[in-house]
């Protein structure tokens, strides 16, 4: 990510994403550390499991990868052309033009939650308090697994891929931090790793993934 300084407006999330359709796809469907972590996550869960994927893009890989362990897959996203996508591409998961603030869901609802990516295009305080509904979809025992783009930023705008986006970030640190501290998780496991998007208008980027999980037990059960 680099700082931009040209006249005009920063995309909202949703233009972002409407606008870069499949070509998203095309430079990040393939990360090593992506793919480990649905691995990970896929051998933990049973048929059946009920799943969420924040910020679920075309769909592919990750609940591609979900439906075909045989999980029961629910897709959130802000774009309406990556809902289209995805329901096209992954017919057996069910997908939603919603953001993560906006989702409704009882609490426990998910064996798991998988959010990679979805938080950088929003304020701090958005991030913290979308770690935190998410902690609360998991069912007891229930597993977060998260990616984001580790920096100390606050509502920078940034060109990105040759558009022009305000972020927000804070350090691997401090992520996992709030996972565990303000979530309430047990961190199991994280790690920082560097990826070259597969578009030359990006450059590499370094990634913080976290896999949490929600006590079996919850306090006063």
């Amino acid at each position: 990510m680099r700082e931009h300084e040209a006249e005009g407006r920063a995309l909202s999330a949703a233009e972002l994403f409407d606008g870069m359709g499949i070509e998203y796809e095309r430079a990040f469907g393939r990360l090593p550390a992506q793919l480990e972590a649905v691995g990970w996550l896929t051998d933990r869960l049973g048929a059946g499991a009920r799943v969420l994927d924040v910020g679920s893009g075309t769909g592919r890989p990750v609940a591609d990868l979900l439906v075909g362990a045989g999980c029961d897959v629910t897709g959130i996203d802000v774009s309406r052309t990556m809902v289209e996508l995805a329901r096209a591409q992954v017919p057996g998961a069910r997908f939603e033009q919603c953001g993560v603030h906006d989702f409704e869901a009882p609490e426990g609802s998910f064996d798991a939650v998988c959010a990679f990516f979805p938080l950088l295009v929003m304020s701090r305080a958005e991030v913290s308090a979308a770690l935190r509904r998410m902690a609360g979809w998991l069912a007891p025992g229930g597993y977060l697994v998260t990616a984001t783009v580790p920096a100390d930023v606050d509502d920078v705008e940034i060109e990105w891929m040759g558009r022009r986006v305000r972020v927000s970030s804070f350090s691997a640190e401090e992520y996992v931090r709030q996972v565990r501290e303000e979530c309430g998780l047990d961190v199991l496991h994280h790690a920082v790793s560097v990826f070259q998007p597969d578009d030359e208008q990006a450059g590499p980027e370094e990634h913080v993934y976290c896999y949490a999980r929600r006590a079996k037990e919850l306090p006063g059960g």
